[in-house]
């Protein structure tokens, strides 16, 4: 069996609502139009720590520069493909931009999501799990 390792984040940005309340933001990503939503990810290069992973992969696939402040890490494993076990690090970041682009021919769009909304467009269980981690790991705070 071969073994993946990608490292990818929970980015939250905040508003202000027209009524003067905060509402908290999810950015998500398509790969294709028809595709699920998830979370920016990338494979691990050579030589990069997993902090330094997550936060190219979501610039490079979102062009949104993020800030990793937390002790959040929140592993997922899944098998992608037969004999191939695959794990994925989650961190959580924060980002005041609001100016999305997605990676021209490895992203479809690039969506900022009231959190709210976030996990009845997530397919996957382990999506939805990491996020509400994320979230809970926040009120705790």
């Amino acid at each position: 069996m071969s073994f993946e390792k990608s490292c990818g984040a929970i980015v939250f940005r905040d508003a202000l609502t027209e009524d003067g309340k905060k509402q908290r933001f999810v950015l998500m990503i398509k790969h294709s139009p028809a595709s699920n939503h998830s979370f920016p990810k990338g494979h691990v290069e050579s030589g990069e720590t997993e902090h330094e992973t997550a936060v190219r992969e979501v610039f490079e696939e979102t062009s949104v520069s993020i800030c990793i402040k937390s002790s959040f890490r929140h592993p997922v494993y899944y098998h992608p493909r037969p004999g191939v076990k695959k794990e994925v690090v989650y961190f959580l970041a924060h980002t005041d931009q609001i100016e999305t682009s997605p990676a021209v021919g490895e992203v479809a769009s690039v969506e900022w999501v009231p959190v709210e909304k976030a996990p009845a467009l997530l397919a996957h269980e382990n999506d939805r799990r990491v996020l509400s981690h994320a979230i809970a790991f926040c009120k705790g705070k």
